[in-house]
């Protein structure tokens, strides 16, 4: 009785599947297209009537119209006559039978071996041949069986195909005899995959599988039960690949290469759902067996190749933000279109995409991907256009590696490009051995090349650099120069300085909190000793030293007093005090704190009776170029020096208590021979005094430069001197700058 309100739902059911397979038996007309049949029309009242069963009945509770189709193999018979295409079109209406069934059907389907099977078969069909009509079908099906993994990973374990002992421990595959084996061996093979024998990267790159397995070329077909297929069939086998299991990469593989770019686009959204899952069988086929890592890189490699050899360094930097999915660039319609923009944004859309594919996969698959990509495109496609000598050259391939350095944001990815820039050294840098990783000697010589425009290309990519959130960056390239803090001289304190440091008080000190100049710091550079009195932290009992923390007014007042009253403008000229510079200061150091919260650094500086004050102290390769360059300062270009102090600054904010004190700490004891950022700046300043005596009329020039250069007087005849001025406006900035992050770092470490 309960069976009863079903069974016309199952008649009919079995009464269309019939139809179908009577057209086979009475057709000697099979030329004619499946659209002329009522093909289509019997497979589209199955699926209805499969879903009204379904909503008829309890959920999970297997209905018998799906009985009927597990049990008698029709997903298996439409198989075949899909991969035969008979009638012609009947590839196309198979895999919408199989997609509107896995779509539309709530019930688990996929661990029957009665629809994995077949669907690991159909899968094999899919890309092919390019450019098909079922095109369109084939990447409708593979994202819908994407999809359904996605909801339950464990279930991709079914789609790895060579894991034939693990599948047949689980009694899910039928005995099959010894006849059947050897009548398969004699059939020609079918390579079931266009790829071409060099693509197939993995015969090559994998372990051959374990004697006691199948022969390759018996696996794929060992599920195969041939007896109730209506068309010869023969079995698909990849001789080529010993490890060719994991069909559904291998399928939307081929169809990233789509001329059509909705298709390509599909397949890279469903090859992002795969690299994502958990399984840990499956991220280790991703990579073993499959071309993924090969195609990622290759096509990254060939995009990159296909650049001009020079693109203008600001059209790289400027062309708008890249999304891989919208790689829809139309030459015609855009007004801003230069030389190779097609190309460039070809190949920034597919670095987002190796960028954002590594950031979703799996830890293992995700660590191989990124490892490909710095293997096969950064060391064997970028490293040597950067190494070059035509500056024409180094230019583009610096500004290229400064774009992805902006755009990456996987931290796996990250990492490989760091070890590509800066090579893995953490031990401190003798100027003996500054070129053992040639890449990273390279590039911090361009900071100082003779092609300004190369300088501030290293450098602007040095300063991006530097804002990833990546510990090893600064490491490599300052701090472990600094770890030891033998620049300083050992000098232990006197009584009167000890009583001062444990009083934590200097007489008439005044709270910062209640010091109305801390809202609203006056335009006026210096400031009395009054206004800018605080009290230093409390010593630690370990540091009786004063930790590095010279007391903060002391500081700003010496950066602000390093320009002498006759060299300096900017009081002559409103808007250019000083309060923005803290503005910018707190909010950049906010933004640095935040990324180096999770590095661990210490609060203060490690204690001078810990450090190994006999090593011979180098600044490291990048902050002498720093420094070199920094003392040329009254006579280089303008942008130059911009450039130079940017990196500086930035330096200068993370709040290490070593960087801090190398510098930001005009007090600190320098050992002989070592320069610090102070020591470099005073032999400027000393520089600067005796060249202003020369200049004739040396302040109105020095005010006329200042106001061109904030565009508050037009340009008119060109100025004598002007290289040598602009530096000094330059140099009065930095000041600034470096006062107010100094104040605002001790503020910052003072305050709870």
């Amino acid at each position: 009785d309960a069976l009863a309100p079903s069974l016309p739902l199952q008649e009919d059911f079995v009464y269309h599947w019939k139809a179908i397979t009577h057209y086979y038996i009475e057709t000697s007309d099979d030329k004619a297209p499946v659209t002329d049949t009522n093909i289509p029309s019997h497979l589209e009242q199955m699926l209805d009537i499969l879903v009204q069963e379904e909503n008829e009945r309890e959920s999970g509770e297997t209905g018998p119209c799906m009985e009927y189709l597990l049990h008698h193999k029709i997903l298996e018979t439409l198989y075949t006559l899909g991969k035969a295409d008979c009638p012609p079109g009947m590839k196309q209406q198979v895999l919408l039978f199989y997609t509107k069934l896995l779509g539309r059907i709530r019930q688990p389907l996929l661990p029957h071996i009665n629809v994995y099977r077949p669907v690991q078969k159909l899968i094999r069909l899919c890309g092919e041949v390019l450019a098909t009509p079922t095109e369109n079908e084939e990447i409708q099906f593979l994202c819908i069986v994407c999809a359904k993994l996605k909801q339950d990973p464990y279930l991709v374990n079914f789609f790895l195909e060579n894991k034939l002992k693990s599948l047949a421990s689980r009694g899910t595959l039928n005995v099959i005899s010894e006849d059947t084996l050897k009548g398969q061996d004699s059939l020609s093979t079918d390579t079931g995959q266009s790829c071409q024998p060099e693509e197939l990267c993995g015969a090559t790159r994998v372990e051959h599988t374990e004697s006691e397995e199948e022969p390759p070329h018996q696996m794929d077909d060992l599920s195969t039960s041939l007896d109730d297929l209506n068309v010869t069939s023969l079995p698909e086998a990849c001789v080529v690949r010993p490890n060719q299991d994991y069909n559904l990469v291998n399928s939307l593989l081929n169809l990233t290469r789509s001329p059509d770019g909705r298709i390509a686009v599909k397949a890279c959204e469903g090859l992002m759902l795969l690299v994502s899952l958990p399984e840990p069988a499956a991220a280790k086929c991703l990579t073993q067996s499959t071309c993924l890592c090969e195609l990622l890189t290759d096509r990254l490699a060939s995009l990159y190749k296909a650049l001009p050899q020079s693109v203008d360094p600001l059209d790289i930097e400027t062309v708008e933000a890249i999304n891989w999915g919208l790689d829809s660039y139309s030459h015609k319609e855009d007004a801003t279109a230069f030389p190779g923009k097609r190309a460039l944004i070809s190949f920034l859309s597919w670095f987002d995409y190796c960028d954002q594919l590594i950031k979703e996969a799996q830890k293992t698959t995700a660590v191989a991907l990124a490892k490909a990509v710095h293997e096969r495109f950064f060391t064997g496609v970028m490293e040597p256009q950067l190494m070059q000598t035509s500056e024409m050259g180094i230019l583009t391939a610096t500004a290229l590696l400064h774009r992805i350095v902006r755009q990456v944001t996987s931290d796996v990815l990250l990492q490989e490009m760091v070890v590509f820039i800066l090579g893995e050294q953490r031990e401190p840098e003798t100027l003996a051995e500054i070129s053992r990783h040639p890449l990273r000697h390279r590039l911090i010589e361009h900071c100082d090349h003779i092609s300004d425009e190369i300088s501030i290309m290293t450098l602007r990519m040095f300063e991006h650099l530097l804002q990833k959130p990546n510990e090893h960056i600064l490491y490599n390239l300052v701090l472990r120069n600094l770890e030891e803090r033998n620049y300083t001289e050992y000098k232990p304190l006197c009584p009167e300085d000890k009583d001062m440091v444990e009083n934590g008080l200097i007489a008439g000190a005044v709270d910062l909190e209640e010091d109305p100049l801390f809202t609203d710091i006056s335009p006026d550079n210096t400031l009395s000793n009054q206004e800018w009195l605080s009290s230093s932290p409390r010593a630690s009992p370990d540091h009786p030293k004063n930790d590095g923390k010279t007391e903060v007014h002391k500081i700003v007042n010496s950066f602000l007093c390093l320009v002498p009253d006759e060299a300096k403008s900017s009081y002559h000229v409103e808007g250019t005090g000083y309060d923005t510079y803290l503005r910018d200061a707190h909010r950049q150091f906010r933004d640095y704190c935040a990324i180096c919260l999770r590095w661990e650094w210490p609060g203060s500086p490690k204690a001078l009776e810990k450090c190994n004050l006999e090593a011979a102290f180098f600044e490291g390769h990048f902050l002498k170029v720093l420094f070199d360059r920094m003392g040329r300062i009254l006579d280089q270009p303008y942008d130059v020096n911009l450039q130079v102090t940017s990196v500086l600054s930035r330096l200068s904010l993370f709040p290490h208590p070593h960087i801090h004190e190398y510098l930001l700490d005009p007090y600190v004891n320098l050992a002989s021979g070592c320069r610090s950022l102070f020591s470099v700046t005073v032999r400027v300043v000393g520089d600067l005094m005796i060249r202003i005596q020369r200049i004739q009329d040396f302040t109105p020039k020095l005010l006329l430069v200042r106001k061109r250069l904030l565009g508050l007087e037009p340009e008119g005849p060109i100025i004598d001197h002007i290289t040598l001025l602009e530096g000094v406006i330059v140099l009065e900035e930095f000041c600034k700058e470096l006062a107010a992050i100094a104040f605002v770092k001790y503020h910052a470490s003072s305050t709870p």
